[in-house]
């Protein structure tokens, strides 16, 4: 995958994902997010440029959910996904827990 510039900050995290394929469905564990992509690992095999849907839980306890994303690499069991198409409520919490993120760290670098 060629070098590119994020537009969006990615902000590590620990949280556990279900991920669905056709009729397929893994689980695993989100490692860093974006409110435009996603770095996790999983027990169901995907393929670069594949298509799936993801639900995410936030260390908040609230859900997010992604409808689609594409598999931009793989390495193993990791996976980088960008996020096509997310729902505007999902969307929103999202990134209330992203800002929420970068004012704590703000809040304990300054």
């Amino acid at each position: 995958m060629p070098f590119a510039i994020r537009s969006y900050r990615r902000v590590p995290i620990c949280c556990p994902i279900a991920y669905q394929t056709g009729d397929f469905e893994g689980h695993g564990t989100v490692w860093n997010c974006s409110m435009t992509g996603w770095r996790f690992s999983g027990t169901l095999p995907l393929r670069e440029g594949e298509i799936f849907s993801l639900t995410a839980k936030l260390p908040s306890e609230q859900n997010v959910y992604v409808l689609a994303a594409s598999v931009c690499w793989v390495r193993g069991e990791d996976y980088g996904a960008d996020t096509l198409l997310m729902d505007e409520e999902s969307r929103e919490v999202l990134g209330r827990y992203l800002d929420q993120d970068l004012i704590d760290w703000m809040e304990s670098h300054w």
